[in-house]
Order: C-alpha cells, then sequence, then structure tokens
C-alpha cells in the first residue's frame, strides 16, 4: 500500500539490514515489505532487493537501495524522547554499539549514517522551564554532554 507521505532512506545496498535493525531495536517497528528490482539499475541487478517498506516507532519508511552517490547528513534525524536514564542508555548503547559514532548533546549516528537524536523527556521539560535561569543551566549542562545523563539535567536544573 502506498501511503500519502513516508520518509524514504537512501542506502548503499543495505537497507534490508538497517530495517531489520531498527525493528529488532525500537518499539512499534517492523519491516514489512522487501521488494525486488524488475530490471538492472545503476547500482544494482534485477532481483537485487531495491527497496524496504519498514517502520520506526510507527513511522512509515522507505529504504532505497541507491548506491554510494548521496550520503546522509545530520540535516535529518530521527528523534526518541526516553522516559529515563535505562532507555537512553539502551537505544544510545543499541545505535553507539553497533558500529555507530557518539557526538554531541544526545546526537549519534547508526552504522548507515543515519543521525538519532536520544533525547530524555527530563531534558526537554528542563530547557523548556518556566524559569529562565533554571532553563539556561539545564541547556548549558547538556551542551557539555555527549549522551544526556539525566541526573545532571536535573542538578543543573536546580542549580
Amino acid at each position: 500500500m502506498t501511503r500519502k507521505n513516508t520518509i524514504c532512506l537512501w542506502f548503499e545496498g543495505d537497507a534490508l539490514d538497517a530495517a531489520t535493525f531498527y525493528a529488532n531495536t525500537f518499539p512499534d517497528s517492523a519491516v514489512v515489505a522487501v521488494h525486488k528490482a524488475p530490471g538492472d539499475y545503476p547500482s544494482g541487478k534485477q532481483g537485487d532487493v531495491l527497496t524496504v517498506e519498514f517502520t520506526v516507532m510507527g513511522i512509515p519508511c522507505l529504504g532505497l537501495n541507491g548506491g554510494p552517490a548521496f550520503k546522509h547528513c545530520e540535516a535529518f534525524s530521527f528523534q526518541v524522547a526516553t522516559d529515563d536514564q535505562a532507555e537512553t542508555d539502551r537505544y544510545w548503547q543499541a545505535i553507539v554499539g553497533n558500529a555507530g559514532q557518539e557526538s554531541v548533546c544526545g546526537w549519534c549516528k547508526d552504522k548507515w549514517g543515519i543521525s538519532w537524536q536520544i533525547t530524555p523527556r527530563a531534558l526537554t521539560a528542563a530547557i523548556t522551564h518556566p524559569d529562565p535561569a533554571a532553563a539556561k543551566r539545564a541547556f548549558e549542562a547538556m551542551m557539555n554532554m555527549v549522551k544526556i545523563d539525566i541526573a545532571g539535567i536535573e542538578a543543573a536544573l536546580k542549580g
């Protein structure tokens, strides 16, 4: 079934591997369908996996095995709201520990180059706190973090 709006992610030939990883890592995620190329194309042959329909936390996606022409960048990311430090740590480790890369302020990249923001709800609440001074302290604490440490955010919020 073709949806009105689907996120299309370009891969070098490993869209099925990525979709399977996401389905095994995040709730409400699944590989929905795998479609093979009906003919040869610039980065593949007839019968190769051309597209993979999948969901990531309920978001419909299409993985396109388009080849090496385009690379992912931080201009697109999945933002995952986490409820506690254990969930934050679990998703962070799943991505970074599977040949991914750490960045800053809760950002990381998976091994396919897709950017992820692993964002505790406590961080979002802290940096939007009605007390501007408290929000600034929490924001400044976040700016010095790689993976978000909720206890550190809460300590900064309190002053």
